[in-house]
């Protein structure tokens, strides 16, 4: 409860400063015109474009954040996180696909054909999980799905029919919340309450996974009923991320590794304090990807690899003097 409570108070902090902050610098006389008078022009900056834009971030985070708490712990591998199964790579493979139907001009199309994608990969998984136990054929068939999924999206790119679709597909698999409102927010909020919910009910089978398949099967737990819910909630949750935010990286696999250490590595008490932390990592990068003097505005998931690689390997060259120790 302590971790939890100081990284509910560090999201209300990195999301302060999101709204406070952006690319349009305001004056203290501005912060309290727009604080008096939401409907005036510096109230329409804080809480009409950066409020849903760090909300949208901070939702997007918590989401890959949890999700790849689940599939490390499913896995039972430090380095697994969403796109390892393949759900990411065919979540943006089915956005890309719709791009260059023509159908990005349509409300909502590409974030169905995002959330279709990440099911059809993560229902096949799923079925590939209810029938082998082994961690490291569900992580093979994983790399086999992503890598497909990353093929027909080259695919994709080859069959544009334009410069301008191939700059759009391009963008969106660099991954953005720029330009997002209040009303982005609730279709993806349905899947991942849904995505959120089975993966808190597959906690108990995660942290009994962790004395090995042949003791969690005599837990008397239904083990395979918990595997296939958590890859559906895992799912679920990154397709919706997908389809709010195209496809962002490290962020999954960043998250666990920040808040295990102070859970004592239990996958089920992982997986609140990684979506917090998650929310908190992409909460921040996108408010560094606004305030970056750059002329154009950088990429969500450029900042998120640019600035994340760098700290992963510090907590990975950390974790490996324990490991030694």
């Amino acid at each position: 409860m302590r971790l939890a409570a100081l990284l509910v108070l560090a999201l209300a902090a990195a999301f302060a400063l999101s709204i406070a902050f952006g690319e349009t610098m305001l004056s203290l006389g501005q912060y309290a015109q727009a604080l008096s008078d939401p409907g005036s022009p510096p109230g329409e900056i804080l809480f009409a474009i950066r409020a849903p834009r760090g909300a949208c971030a901070a939702l997007v985070g918590a989401a890959l954040g949890l999700a790849g708490a689940v599939m490390q712990g499913l896995l039972r591998n430090p380095l697994a996180e969403p796109g390892v199964l393949g759900v990411s790579a065919w979540a943006g493979c089915a956005a890309a696909l719709a791009i260059t139907l023509g159908l990005g001009a349509m409300a909502g199309a590409l974030e169905t054909a995002a959330l279709l994608g990440a099911l059809g990969a993560g229902g096949v998984v799923a079925v590939i999980a209810a029938r082998f136990r082994e961690p490291e054929t569900l992580i093979l068939f994983g790399i086999a799905l992503a890598a497909l999924g990353g093929a027909l999206t080259a695919l994709v790119f080859n069959l544009s029919p334009s410069p301008v679709t191939t700059a759009e597909i391009l963008s969106w698999l660099q991954g953005s919340v720029a330009n997002r409102d209040w009303s982005d927010l609730p279709p993806a909020l349905a899947p991942m309450g849904l995505g959120a919910a089975l993966c808190l009910y597959a906690a108990e089978g995660l942290r009994m996974l962790t004395l090995g398949d042949e003791s969690a099967a005599m837990s008397g737990l239904p083990m395979a009923r918990l595997r296939v819910a958590a890859l559906v909630g895992a799912a679920l949750l990154t397709g919706a991320s997908v389809s709010l935010a195209g496809v962002i990286g490290f962020v999954g696999l960043a998250a666990p590794h920040l808040v295990r250490g102070a859970v004592s590595d239990d996958p089920a008490r992982t997986l609140a304090p990684s979506a917090l932390a998650g929310a908190i990592l992409l909460t921040l990068a996108d408010l560094l990807a606004r305030v970056i003097p750059t002329e154009e505005e950088l990429r969500l998931g450029v900042v998120t690899a640019l600035f994340g690689a760098p700290l992963f390997a510090l907590v990975a060259w950390r974790a490996s003097r324990s490991w030694r120790a």
